[in-house]
């Protein structure tokens, strides 16, 4: 299955709200009778990974807000992407009184759209997904490729600092989905502006949680492949022990994955939900009814990147090579500031001094996939976002299945 649906983004900031007032300005909903529900696809327990993050992030927000944790916020958690379980979770946050659904993954979406039918009064919020209506139901994701790019740059250092020019990448799916295959290539592309020489190694799950295979997978493209490098897209830190236990390094994601492996975790590409959380629970309250949330929120996706905050790096490790820090500070500023984005016709070269100062170079460039096809001739703008979260089905030159 892909995504073929080119997404009309519409990017929110907080306390943006067309059509209703913000929560400060009599709203239509008092904060403390907002009940908030949450399908979690793991458990709400973890300490790190995917889940982890859209808990930590509903949380902050709900934080930020004064909402009360203990007592408005309501989960079903361990709920696979099975449409009856999901919906049955569903039925257990409408018997709690919610008000809004946040669904957190891609498989949900089917089910959440289903549900948005049977309950028109609530809220429904998916993840990473592409439905929605003009009534309750809408979706939310972010540019996680520019944060891939930045973890990239780290990747890229490293194996040059090793003389490695290997680096694995344990993905939950390849071109089947746009979501893996835009950061597989953003990732690609930050090794590639350090390290011209450095091959990616995919090796997909079939699955966006395994941990078993997480780490075979793992294990198999450190000796199979020499890789010296493993960053993932899949929801555990299994990855990234396995890369320390082979004394090798990596690039975690959704979280900081540094206290799962001290010693081989470089950084992460993270998200900050919160951001998305804030915004839609403001709107919530602000808006009181559900079809007014969507028509304020947009029934197209939320869709930030670094410039709003909503993804970023995690802190760098004492693993880092010398000038990192440098690098990403600078790409992370031209990105933010709109001088360049990661799939135009453009290509950085990153170099770095002998005092750590890295100096960042702009050349037009052919983007091209594996296969020679030219995707954005030399000077072009950068692919369509409807192409970044809908029709990207390519790997970029340098990136290579196994």
């Amino acid at each position: 299955m892909k995504k073929i649906i080119a997404l009309v983004v519409a990017v929110l900031t907080i306390m943006t709200f067309v059509g209703c007032t913000t929560p400060t300005e009599n709203p239509s909903k008092d904060a403390s009778d907002l009940k908030v529900g949450a399908i979690y696809i793991n458990s709400k327990n973890d300490t790190a990974g995917y889940t982890f993050a859209h808990h930590n992030g509903i949380v902050t927000a709900m934080k930020a807000l004064n909402l009360n944790v203990d007592t408005q916020l309501f989960i079903v958690d361990e709920v696979p992407e099975d449409k009856a379980q999901v919906l049955a979770a569903v039925d257990t946050l409408v018997g709690k009184g919610v008000d809004i659904i946040f669904g957190i993954s891609f498989g949900y979406i089917d089910a959440m759209e289903e549900a948005s039918k049977t309950y028109p009064e609530v809220i429904f919020s998916h993840g990473t997904g592409y439905k929605s209506n003009e009534t309750n139901f809408n979706n939310y994701f972010g540019r996680a490729y520019q944060a891939r790019y930045l973890a990239g740059i780290a990747a890229g250092l490293k194996s040059l600092e090793t003389g490695n020019n290997n680096i694995g990448y344990v993905a939950a799916y390849g071109t089947e989905y746009a979501e893996t295959a835009s950061g597989i290539n953003g990732f690609a592309l930050g090794v590639q502006a350090v390290n011209p020489n450095a091959k990616l190694h995919v090796k997909k799950l079939g699955a966006w949680a395994d941990e078993v295979n997480e780490s075979a997978f793992a294990k198999e493209l450190i000796n199979s492949f020499g890789c010296g490098v493993i960053t993932q897209h899949c929801d555990s830190a299994q990855p990234q022990i396995a890369a320390q236990n082979a004394n090798v390094f990596g690039c975690g994601y959704n979280s900081d994955m540094t206290a799962d492996a001290p010693e081989a975790h470089l950084t992460a590409a993270i998200w900050n939900w919160n951001v998305y959380y804030q915004t839609a629970m403001e709107a919530a309250i602000a808006c009181g009814t559900a079809d007014k949330f969507v028509e304020t929120m947009g029934s197209s996706a939320y869709y930030g990147g670094l410039k709003e905050g909503f993804v970023d790096v995690s802190p760098l490790s004492k693993n880092c090579a010398k000038g990192t820090e440098s690098a990403i500070s600078q790409v992370k500023n031209i990105i933010v500031n709109g001088e360049w984005d990661v799939f135009s016709g453009e290509k950085l070269t990153i170099t770095v001094g002998e005092d750590g100062t890295a100096t960042i170079t702009k050349n037009a460039a052919d983007l091209k996939d594996n296969a020679g096809n030219v995707i954005v001739a030399a000077g072009g703008a950068s692919v369509a976002d409807g192409v970044i979260t809908g029709t990207m089905n390519y790997y970029v030159a340098g990136v290579e299945e196994v």
